[in-house]
């Protein structure tokens, strides 16, 4: 890679919310960029304002849950920059209701979109990482529901909980190796997004809960502030990037309820906390 033109950003799920918030951080950083993302016109549209801002960037329309489509998007980028510094592994999608009554094509998927989509990425890029022989870094959004599970949101916690064990394995996995290619993982709480839109109500309780989710979602952090702690947090090499702090308390209640082994209790004030600390 020619450094003077600066280094290679994969972005998934970059049409919208935390994926357009990074993109655009990273095109005033120099970066070139590789979009994916399974709304074409959205990403159309993103690409050609950054072009027009003077960045390099390509769009490839692509399902991360498609193994395939993610080797594809690999090969693009290999094709058009002679390789890739930065994948993140940011695709996502809501689904809110009784775990025992949303379907079986929901909870599918979810866990095409939040968890393969990472898996897929990480099978396609980490191979090319290692052959590349230099500086990487892989970045996998999470949620703070990969951290704290909250009721009506089933698919969610479990995905994002799945991506956050797959990330810290991979951290140590690299580590054993020596490879120069570090990991993060984003937990962010609200960000202002419309994942909402995603979301495939199947119940009255969903329905209350996905407007009251929505509502909070929509006054969180902009992706953009949200973009500047993440690269902060890459040019420091971290692996955890906790956006929201406020919910730590809730974390040491946890833990201590595992330690203690009492049965855990949810209670809505952090989710409050969270949105409070988010506006």
């Amino acid at each position: 890679m020619n450094k003077e033109q600066g280094p290679v950003a994969v972005i998934t799920g970059a049409a919208s919310g935390i994926g357009r918030g990074l993109a655009e951080h990273a095109a005033t950083l120099g970066m070139r960029l590789v979009l994916a993302d399974r709304d074409a016109a959205g990403l159309q549209t993103l690409c050609e304002h950054l072009q027009a801002d003077g960045a390099q960037a390509i769009a490839c329309v692509t399902d991360v849950g498609d193994a395939a489509q993610v080797e594809r998007l690999r090969d693009c980028a290999v094709e058009h920059f002679d390789g890739v510094d930065l994948l993140f592994n940011n695709a996502g999608v809501m689904q809110t209701g009784y775990s025992w009554e949303i379907t079986q094509a929901q909870w599918q998927r979810m866990l095409d979109v939040n968890l393969n989509g990472v898996i897929n990425g990480i099978r396609a890029f980490v191979p090319l990482f290692l052959r590349q022989g230099r500086a990487a870094h892989v970045i996998n959004t999470a949620s703070l529901a990969g951290l704290l599970s909250s009721p009506l949101m089933a698919p969610y916690n479990v995905t994002k909980q799945a991506v956050v064990a797959l990330s810290e394995t991979l951290h140590y996995e690299l580590a054993m190796l020596g490879a120069p290619v570090a990991v993060s993982v984003l937990c962010p709480g609200p960000v202002a997004s419309e994942i909402m839109a995603s979301n495939q109500v199947v119940d009255t309780a969903g329905t209350s809960f996905s407007e009251l989710l929505d509502s909070t979602i929509r006054q969180g952090m902009t992706p953009a502030e949200l973009a500047a702690q993440v690269f902060a947090a890459i040019a420091e090499k971290r692996f955890w990037i906790f956006p929201h702090k406020g919910f730590k308390p809730a974390l040491e209640r946890r833990v201590q309820s595992i330690l203690e082994e009492t049965n855990p209790q949810f209670q809505m004030t952090d989710v409050e906390e969270d949105a409070h600390a988010a506006r």
